[in-house]
Order: C-alpha cells, then sequence, then structure tokens
C-alpha cells in the first residue's frame, strides 16, 4: 500500500479490468511457484518504523507534509494521518555485523529527521498508541494529502454500505464508540520487520511467523491507553483489525491473523486474494504483468498480522518476503532493533537456519492455539498464558527466558552474527523479560504512580525515549 495512486474515484469498467489483469498476474505467480523462479541470494531483513509528530503539548501534530518535504529523504514516507511518518532502511545482509548497521542507519535516519521536526516546533516519538490521542482529532482533515488514502476511504465506506465503523475493545476497561471514516487506523504505529526467504522455506517461515507473534507481542507489547482508557497490553491489535472492518467473518476481514496455516505454499495466501477479497484500489498500471503491479496492490491492502510480499533484487529477479508486523513501533530505538533482532533470532533458531522442513512446531502448535495465544498476548502482555507445545500452559515470561530467547541466540549464531551484536541486542530482551518491563508496563506503572494525566505519561515516555536508554532501564520519577 505504500505506492501512489492517481484518482480517487473508479468505475465499474475498472473494477473489471482490475480484475482481469489480477488474475493475470495471479496466474503468472503461479507459473514462478511452479518454476521455482525466484532469488535464493543471501539472506536480508529490513524494516519499517511508523512515528508520530507531536507538538508542545505532547499532541498530534498534524504537519507530515511539511516535514517530509524538509526532510527530502526517501526512506521516510506518509502514513495515513497527517500526524505520522514512516521510517525505512535499505534492505540489509543478515550476517556480521548487519544488525549494527541497520541499527546505526535508522539512528541516524531518526536524528537528521528529528532535527527537521524542532524546525516546525514538532518532535518525532515512537510509541504503538498515543495517550494524549483525542477521537476529535481522528478527522478527515487530518488525512494525508496521498490520493489512496482517500481512495481507501472510500472503498472501505462503499464496502460497509456507509455504516459506521465500530470500535469495541474490552481490556482492563471497556472502550465502545463509533467512527465514521478509517482514520481510527492511524491510532496504530508499529515495527514492520521483513525478512527474505528461499522459496523451498517460505511455507515454514510464514507459518513459524505465525506461531511466535503471541511471544514477540508478549515482549514488545506498548499500546495499553487508547482515547482515554486503559485497554490491552497491546492495544493497536483489536483497534487496526476493527478499523477497516469491512465485515465480521475470518473469511472476509482485512486485517487478520488468518484461518490456516500455509500447507504447501504461500501461494496459497495470493489465491485467497483473488478468491475471497474485494479490490478496494482498482488503479490500473501500464507496467508489464511481470512486475505484478496489480497482485502487489491488492496484496498491500489486506493486512495480515504475517504478510507475504513478492519483491524484486536489483536485477529484476522476483524474491520472496516475510513481513511480519505485529509489534508496535518503540519504546526506544535500541528496543526496536533488540525486538528485530529476536525476530529472525526466533526465525532461524526454530528452523534450525531453514536447513530442515522447519514444520515441526505446526504439529505441535496447531493453528487454533497459535491464534488463542496471539490474542492472548496481546490483551495480557508479559502475564499471558500460552499454550506451547501440546496444549502444555506456560507463562509467556518463562518460555521466553527458558525456551525463546536461548533459540534466538542459536538462531543469531546460524546467521553469523557478530557474537558480541547477539549479546548487546538479545540482552536487552532479557532485561526486559526479567525486569517485566516493556512499555506496556512501564506507562501503566507511571500512571499508577503519578495519576491518569495524558500529557504527563507522554512527556515523561519522551524524555526518557531521547535519552536512548532500553525500556527496562526507565524510570518511574514525574
Amino acid at each position: 500500500m505504500g505506492q501512489e495512486i492517481t484518482s480517487s474515484h473508479f468505475n465499474a469498467a475498472d473494477f473489471t479490468e482490475f480484475s482481469r489483469r489480477l488474475q493475470l498476474e495471479t496466474a503468472l505467480l503461479e507459473s514462478w511457484f511452479i518454476g521455482n523462479r525466484f532469488s535464493d541470494s543471501a539472506q536480508k531483513g529490513g524494516l519499517e518504523l511508523e512515528a508520530w509528530l507531536i507538538d508542545a503539548h505532547f499532541r498530534p501534530a498534524p504537519v507530515n507534509q511539511a516535514f517530509l518535504q524538509q526532510l527530502n529523504n526517501p526512506l521516510v514516507v506518509p502514513e495515513l494521518a497527517s500526524f505520522n511518518v514512516e521510517f525505512n532502511n535499505r534492505p540489509q545482509i543478515l550476517a556480521g555485523d548487519g544488525l549494527r548497521t541497520m541499527y546505526q542507519a535508522l539512528a541516524q535516519c531518526w536524528q537528521q529527521a528529528d532535527a527537521v521536526a524542532a524546525n516546525l516546533d514538532a518532535q518525532l516519538m515512537m510509541i504503538g498508541t498515543l495517550p494524549t490521542l483525542e477521537l476529535s482529532m481522528l478527522t478527515l482533515a487530518q488525512m494525508s494529502s496521498m490520493v489512496r488514502y482517500r481512495a481507501l476511504n472510500e472503498q472501505i465506506l462503499r464496502l460497509r454500505g456507509g455504516a459506521a465503523l465500530e470500535l469495541d475493545i474490552h481490556g482492563q476497561e471497556h472502550l465502545r464508540t463509533q467512527h465514521h471514516d478509517v482514520m481510527l487506523e492511524s491510532a496504530t504505529t508499529s515495527l514492520q520487520i521483513h525478512l527474505k526467504v528461499a522459496m523451498a522455506d517460505a511455507a515454514a517461515a510464514f507459518n513459524l511467523s505465525k506461531i511466535i507473534s503471541a511471544p514477540m507481542v508478549a515482549a514488545c507489547a506498548n499500546s495499553p491507553f487508547l482515547l482515554g482508557h486503559n485497554l490491552w497490553a497491546e492495544t493497536r491489535i483489536p483497534t487496526f483489525e476493527q478499523a477497516v472492518s469491512v465485515g465480521a467473518s475470518e473469511y472476509s476481514k482485512r486485517v487478520t491473523f488468518g484461518i490456516r496455516y500455509a500447507k504447501h505454499s504461500i501461494f496459497e495466501c495470493f489465491q485467497a486474494n483473488l478468491k475471497r477479497y474485494p479490490i478496494l484500489l482498482p488503479m490500473l498500471d501500464d507496467a508489464p504483468p511481470e512486475q505484478l503491479a496489480h497482485l502487489c496492490l491488492h496484496n498491500g491492502s489486506i493486512w495480515r498480522w504475517t504478510r507475504p510480499l513478492i519483491g524484486f533484487d536489483d536485477d529484476g529477479m522476483p524474491h520472496i518476503r516475510i513481513e511480519h508486523r505485529t509489534i508496535p513501533a518503540g519504546p526506544s530505538m535500541l528496543d526496536s532493533i533488540a525486538n528485530t533482532a529476536f525476530f529472525f533470532g526466533l526465525m532461524y533458531g526454530l528452523s534450525e537456519g531453514f536447513m530442515t522442513s522447519a514444520r515441526g512446531l505446526e504439529s505441535d502448535i496447531p493453528f487454533v492455539t497459535a491464534h488463542a495465544n496471539f490474542y492472548s498476548a496481546a490483551r495480557d502482555g508479559l502475564d499471558a498464558q500460552l499454550e506451547w507445545p501440546q496444549g502444555q500452559k506456560v507463562g509467556v515470561r518463562q518460555l521466553l527466558l527458558e525456551v525463546l530467547l536461548p533459540r534466538a541466540r542459536a538462531g543469531l549464531a546460524l546467521m553469523d552474527i557478530d557474537s558480541r551484536d547477539i549479546r548487546f541486542f538479545l540482552d536487552i530482551i532479557q532485561a526486559r523479560v526479567q525486569s517485566g518491563q516493556n512499555g506496556a508496563n512501564w506507562q501503566r506503572q507511571w500512571v499508577l504512580r503519578h495519576g491518569p494525566d495524558p500529557a504527563a505519561l507522554v512527556a515523561a515516555y519522551l524524555q526518557r525515549q531521547q535519552q536512548g536508554s532500553p525500556v527496562h532501564e526507565w524510570d518511574l520519577i514525574c
């Protein structure tokens, strides 16, 4: 969905022609899977970090157009709301000092961007949901100027027959409200992690990314407060699912954990895209079918928490990426790269580097269990109880410390990541879990000590984020 379109208004002929081209490109993609036409070059990873622009009162600052014009960096792009932006990094070979290089590049870009924000009397902030956000701020007047966002809003409401979007979240408190456009989606900002995989490993990697979503969310939760309510540890999960809802069925949800594992190939996801998901943005492209422009645009309007992506290497060879979308932005830059390292380590450590079929966990942890684990972890964070494996209930902190962190360390070693970087980044995850202080728990403890003052909470959070230390080291002093 990162690509721009030229019109927000479509007619029946646009949908018919887009559907024809989507079918053609899906058939072409199937032939590539049959013939194994995909790149298997060096393992690479990347990330997208969504961020907030906030003003002197720690409220959203709708200035992303001026901010982006002044920054003039193609790696920093607009998001749905004019108070959100997204940072991208260049794909990085995952070996040696790859994690450190990823951190340094993102930190340098962030520092430059924050200086530009200061020129606009704004500041950058990374957090899953912003405690000072109010429903009155989520209006079409605050939507970014990109045409694709106007079109997205029109088409979501068309599929809903004009009915208002319902937000209904039962957490430590209960939030229920209605909204008449898709701007609720902008209340959620995330860290999206990309991992390039070989075709032979893609289905196993897709399924494994789903399985580890629960412990990833529990360890990384950073979104307890939304619209003045204390809800889930990772409130971003139900908010995003409901913000663009077009149907109650798992078969029709645009934001979804899915309905099953991939059985044989991740091509099954693209078949499902064609058969189950109505076209949202029938923007016709003159690119040749081999560029899969329509297939990629359609896939980008289906926000699976684990999403398969088709991209292209510099030489034009197609490749497969797994996009892990479950974890929030923040709390610090170090936390963000530590979370990324943890994901890469689990993907390789639990599959023995994809040197085997990596399908064992799928029988030990059926899809219905992975699904239940994910929502339990999003709701309860580090207090969650998960089934892992074969129906055994275990506290997620015990699971992380005794099973998953050792496997992640082993996985990064299999990738030939520098041993000092393995220790540095995964020790952050370990200390976070041992202390029980992820971003969500720090925010809740701060409110318990100082009272429900969203602006003061954001000020305290931002001060610690700017100091650069990981969240497990943050104090609760006002």
